[in-house]
């Protein structure tokens, strides 16, 4: 079966905290040219938690004792000073106030702080009601706990770095060597370029990615121990290769979605400071006001359904701005409004940090980083945080180019229960590359509402070169549904749905195979979580891969890529190799969706079920709509000889788009994650699908799910991603990339032949 790639497991953000205290170390479950790779067992291990010199209790107390000392301090204290027996007594006192926390508090906190490292003054207050402590000691206590979590984690970090630093210096200087001693078979002279070998031309063009590798990892090394860094990493730049030869990367030990994103962009000086904070509070103004008005600004377009924005009315209402739209660009600009299940401060949490952004909005943020932050807020939360980031925006396809944006994120609390977040571009402060996207003020104005709700008013507003689009994307794109606001809203809602189904407590037990252990759904939902992050993050057209198109394959525009895996625990180890093409469906995307997802039809497309009977053994849904749900799956192969497998699956619909991704997975390890066991040491290599509307029924009707209704086809994006050998030095065989050709085309043609719509 089929499986893919993309994020480091360990590295992947995720909005379903960490839940079990097992983790499962095993051979990954993955395909190896058709064969189904199952793991034959699992080991079984306790997380280290990591301790300072000082035992938690005594550090919190430390500071707590001076805080208790300094509050009950008498006046008179104050005025004169004591006699020695004064003095004594209450040195004495002082001493009696430091404690050791007894071995069932501590437990009870270290539970507390595996479920929620950040307890608000309520929860801190019912905790020390529960074990008889002072307020005050809890929040010590969780203070002291996330600086030693966090030390830990930059150490760990640090010393991997270095490690893999060293690793690439040493493989560096053999291939100079090996490059330098090399002599002509024939004539045993020095070998002329034109004369080198495969072999050799391959050590060149390996030697130069090593050279990028080793300055992006010594620049990200020099951030961890604290030395500047004057400029943000490099991307490798384009390197002609051999037509045989495709785009190889690798899975690296980057941190999530940073280390090569843009290939220019400098830190802000102090000199720019003043005028990025001068450019943010004019933004959050623009941003309030786009959010409330009606017409003229906006008005609304024939088909009743879509909000446009008028240019001119905006022009003349936000004169100052950011300057006029560039040559040759074109403008989208939309708004939309939906009440989403997390309340309001929840909401700006998520979208100030970074991870828990593009993990939330995985299927449009391809890759992001905050590159510095100029305020964290004030009265201990984000009113006034001001962050310098990057983003890179995809559309699940290789054939969209992605969006590379280099803006400010400016965060303020507008009144009680009201919330504004706004980006705006710097691209002023770049140098001067060529231009293909900046962001004019865009965002959200978010409202609290009864019951944990929040209404959410979400403004896009870009300025892009859309030139570089293939022609089955142009109505997509322009139309506005790719990128815009209702996009944005659409995805958060839906995700908000997901979590708010991960940490329920009232299941219904009505129906067969629902997973009732509140642990296992969670560990299973964060697992396949990664599924999805890994399978959107390694199908678009992102600047951080090299896809290779072949021709004359009988499907369309077949892609492929090859990428090392290398000591990444959610990953097997080997070269992985990508397939992925794109094409238009005349079939509705519902119509697609509920083929696809529905095990009753698998065999009609799935070559590698090989006619097997697919069955569902266990489910969790995520929300209202029933296409929403993770599922684990059971081929029943007709041959006996042939092992059964496992496949976790989940399927995602939202009124802008659909995805069905899968992989196969071991018995033995998910069984694990069914108990509640750490999922973070599951290989997975995912696969799947990525449908979107072709654009034309929203202009053709008034019907907001524009995935249900009106006459409009479908684009379906088919991904495969599959280990050819477990080998990661290996060499990627012609063979290897004909059967995945060949394995991409013949899905193809099944799904076109099952849905009634033959190839002309």
């Amino acid at each position: 079966m089929p499986a893919g790639m993309m994020i480091p497991a360990r590295n992947a953000p995720s909005m379903i905290g960490r839940n079990g205290n097992v983790g499962v170390f095993g051979s990954p479950a993955s395909l190896v040219l058709g064969q189904a790779n199952m793991m034959e067992g699992a080991q079984l291990h306790a997380l280290d938690m990591p301790q300072s010199g000082l035992p938690d209790s005594d550090y919190g107390l430390m500071k707590e004792a001076e805080d208790f000392d300094s509050a009950t301090k008498s006046s008179s204290e104050n005025h004169e000073v004591g006699s020695g027996d004064d003095q004594d007594h209450r040195q004495r006192s002082k001493k009696k106030r430091y404690h050791r926390h007894t071995q069932h508090q501590i437990q009870q906190m270290e539970a507390f702080f595996k479920e929620c490292p950040h307890p608000d003054d309520k929860q801190r207050k019912e905790l020390s009601r529960e074990l008889g402590l002072e307020p005050l000691q809890v929040k010590f206590w969780f203070q002291n706990k996330r600086t030693q979590m966090k030390t830990h984690h930059e150490r760990h970090e640090n010393t991997h770095l270095r490690t893999q630093n060293e690793k690439l210096r040493a493989d560096n200087m053999r291939y100079r060597e090996a490059l330098n001693n090399a002599t002509c078979p024939n004539c045993g002279g020095p070998t002329a370029i034109g004369e080198m070998s495969f072999d050799e031309h391959h050590l060149r063009l390996e030697n130069a990615r090593l050279r990028e590798e080793i300055d992006r990892i010594s620049a990200i090394a020099a951030k961890y121990v604290g030395k500047p860094v004057s400029s943000f990493p490099l991307l490798s730049p384009s390197i002609p290769t051999h037509p045989l030869e495709l785009g190889m990367g690798s899975y690296g030990a980057d941190m999530y979605g940073a280390a090569d994103l843009m290939r220019t962009i400098t830190m802000p000086s102090e000199a720019d400071k003043p005028m990025i904070i001068e450019l943010a509070v004019a933004a959050m103004e623009e941003l309030i006001r786009m959010a409330q008005m009606g017409e003229p600004l906006w008005m609304t377009a024939l088909d009743g359904s879509t909000t446009l924005l008028n240019p001119d009315e905006y022009v003349r209402t936000f004169p100052r701005g950011i300057g006029p739209k560039p040559a040759g660009f074109s403008t989208e600009a939309s708004r939309a409004t939906a009440v989403v299940i997390m309340n309001h401060i929840s909401l700006v949490e998520m979208l100030m940090d970074v991870n828990q952004w593009s993990a939330v909005f995985t299927g449009i943020v391809s890759r992001a980083t905050t590159l510095e932050i100029l305020s964290t807020g004030v009265a201990g939360n984000y009113d006034g945080a001001l962050q310098v980031m990057a983003s890179e925006l995809q559309v699940p396809s290789p054939l969209v180019p992605t969006r590379e944006s280099y803006f400010v994120r400016y965060c303020k609390q507008h009144g009680e229960g009201t919330w504004a977040v706004v980006d705006v571009s710097l691209d002023n402060l770049r140098p001067a590359p060529a231009l293909r996207c900046r962001r004019r003020p865009s965002g959200c104005l978010i409202q609290e509402m009864p019951h944990g709700y929040s209404k959410v008013t979400w403004v896009e507003h870009v300025e892009v070169d859309d030139r570089g689009i293939h022609s089955l994307y142009n109505q997509l794109v322009r139309s506005g549904h790719a990128f815009g606001a209702k996009r944005w809203i659409a995805i958060l809602d839906r995700q908000c749905e997901r979590l708010a189904s991960a940490m329920t407590t009232s299941i219904p037990n009505g129906d067969a195979g629902v997973i009732m252990n509140q642990e296992g759904r969670k560990s299973m939902m964060k697992l396949a979580e990664r599924m999805v992050m890994s399978f959107c993050g390694g199908v678009s057209a992102s600047t951080a891969y090299t896809w290779t198109t072949l021709s004359g394959t009988g499907a369309d525009d077949v892609r492929v890529m090859t990428r090392k895996s290398i000591d990444d625990p959610g990953r097997p180890p080997g070269i992985v190799l990508s397939a992925a093409t794109s094409f238009w469906l005349p079939v509705p995307p519902k119509r697609v969706f509920d083929f696809l997802r529905d095990e009753n039809s698998r065999n009609e497309w799935d070559i590698l079920s090989n006619g097997g009977v697919v069955q569902e053994m266990a489910h969790i849904a995520n929300g209202r709509d029933t296409g929403n749900s993770v599922s684990l799956l059971r081929v029943n192969s007709p041959n006996s000889s042939q092992s059964n497998m496992l496949i976790l699956q989940e399927n995602i619909t939202d009124q802008t788009a659909a995805f069905v991704i899968y992989a196969p997975v071991d018995i033995v390890a998910i069984n694990v994650v069914l108990n509640g066991g750490d999922p973070d040491y599951v290989a997975l290599l995912p696969s799947g699908f990525a449908i979107l509307p072709d654009g034309t029924a929203a202009s053709n009707d008034g019907a907001n799910n524009i995935m249900e209704h009106g006459s409009g086809g479908s684009l379906l994006t088919v991904a495969f991603q599959i280990l050819v050998d477990s080998i990661p030095t290996a060499k990627l065989s012609l063979g290897s990339v004909a059967t995945v050709n060949n394995l991409i085309a013949c899905t193809v043609e099944r799904i076109r032949a099952s849905l009634s719509c033959e190839n002309p």
